[in-house]
């Protein structure tokens, strides 16, 4: 990764962080996960409303490390307002590019700020930082009901 990227990485991490968007239990609701780290401690509840197959609000509550912290924010900043479909595939993407797997640099470009991530894939343990709170997402849209982990 140039350094420019870098850059941009630390600065989205650190901003998301500080001021993460889409924080809180919403009132209105109707898909719930919840996602947890053992390793390092990172907890993550997402609460999502899907209305005639958009995803019309997602919202996160819960604790860990800058790196989950910002996944989470830029993923319900991202999410919100898409079909159910395309949230889909944005985790894909998502898993994809933090772990290396995809190298399409018009699919990255795509991405938005969500290319930042590509950085992770060079720290494993991190992957899993940055992967857990759309995991968690992609449980609550399917109404997967078991506490999704970092683990196999």
């Amino acid at each position: 990764m140039d350094n420019e990227l870098k850059e941009l990485y630390q600065q989205v991490i650190l901003d998301h962080n500080k001021s993460p968007r889409n924080y809180g239990k919403p009132e209105n609701y109707n898909h719930f996960a919840e996602g947890y780290n053992p390793l390092c401690g990172d907890h993550v509840d997402v609460y999502i409303k899907v209305e005639n197959g958009i995803v019309e609000d997602v919202r996160f509550e819960g604790s860990g490390c800058a790196i989950s912290k910002s996944s989470a924010s830029l993923m319900t900043s991202i999410v919100k307002g898409k079909k159910v479909e395309e949230a889909e595939k944005l985790f894909d993407n998502f898993h994809d590019l933090v772990t290396g797997k995809l190298d399409d640099e018009a699919v990255i470009s795509e991405m938005g700020k969500l290319a930042v991530f590509q950085g992770v894939r060079d720290f494993p343990a991190r992957v899993k930082c940055a992967s857990l709170p759309w995991h968690t997402m992609k449980s609550a849209l399917h109404d997967e009901a078991t506490k999704i982990t970092s683990e196999p």
